[in-house]
């Protein structure tokens, strides 16, 4: 009897399985390949070039000073890769959901939810470091300090950056939709330091690393299984995303 294709087990190395997928719906197979690969790689790669640096925020606001190259394109390519990291979720989510719809729907709110409380942060740390370009690190360190812990709405999802992934991973290994190992590496993300200008810890590592294990071998297959976009396809939809992309930058830049 023929095997439907959305129940076919693959291993990579022998070592972990991994389901292959079928992403038809939002966001769809391309845009959650993607993200898988490129969302924890752009971060662990943020996370490891400030990781030389003290992750309290007086320090990183005092490395901004000395390296701001550096640290902005560290903290850059940290936040990216959190944005990235949505239409990954929502694929781990619909694909739990399809199996338990009460595990995909909380994983993938608190996880979506948690990010977004990640972005406010990032736009705080822009700020922040704005601030040490016109006044220094020294004005800068003490504006940070005397707004620190304020409320803002955002703060109320500080939780979710926790237990999203949590949650996320055990819907993803009670559903079978990860194993065992997989799904640890997962939850491990919920070690990730949260908060406004957190630089990088050995935690940090071990988050992201549990990250990258859990999500990229998944985005590859994602990515490899499936038919392949035409000729005609790539020649249309390659040339308009770039354009698009340049015009959201230059749209950006101009306010």
């Amino acid at each position: 009897m023929a095997v439907p294709a959305t129940t076919i087990g693959v291993r990579l190395r022998g070592a972990f399985p991994v389901e292959r997928w079928e992403a038809t719906g939002f966001p769809g197979r391309w845009l959650g390949g993607c993200a898988m690969v490129l969302g924890p790689l752009l971060m662990l790669t943020g996370a490891l070039l400030r990781a030389r640096f003290h992750f309290f925020f007086p320090d990183q606001l005092a490395a901004y000073e000395r390296h701001p190259a550096l640290m902005a394109t560290a903290y850059g390519l940290f936040a990216a890769g959190s944005l990235l990291l949505w239409p990954a979720v929502a694929v781990v989510a619909a694909r739990i959901g399809a199996r338990s719809a009460g595990w995909g729907l909380w994983g993938g709110v608190l996880v979506m939810f948690g990010l977004f409380a990640r972005a406010f942060h990032a736009g705080v740390d822009h700020l922040a470091f704005q601030l040490v370009r016109s006044e220094g690190a020294g004005p800068a360190t003490e504006a940070v300090a005397a707004g620190y812990g304020a409320f803002h709405v955002s703060a109320t999802l500080n939780p979710a950056v926790l237990a999203g992934w949590i949650v996320l991973a055990l819907g993803a290994w009670r559903t079978g939709v990860l194993g065992l190992v997989r799904a640890t590496a997962l939850g491990l993300t919920a070690a990730l330091p949260i908060g406004v200008l957190k630089g990088t810890t050995p935690q940090s590592l071990v988050a992201l690393a549990g990250l990258c294990a859990a999500l990229v071998p998944l985005g590859l297959v994602l990515l490899r299984e499936g038919p392949r976009p035409s000729r005609a396809a790539v020649l249309r939809w390659v040339p308009l995303t770039l354009v698009t992309l340049v015009l959201m930058v230059l749209l950006g830049q101009a306010g």
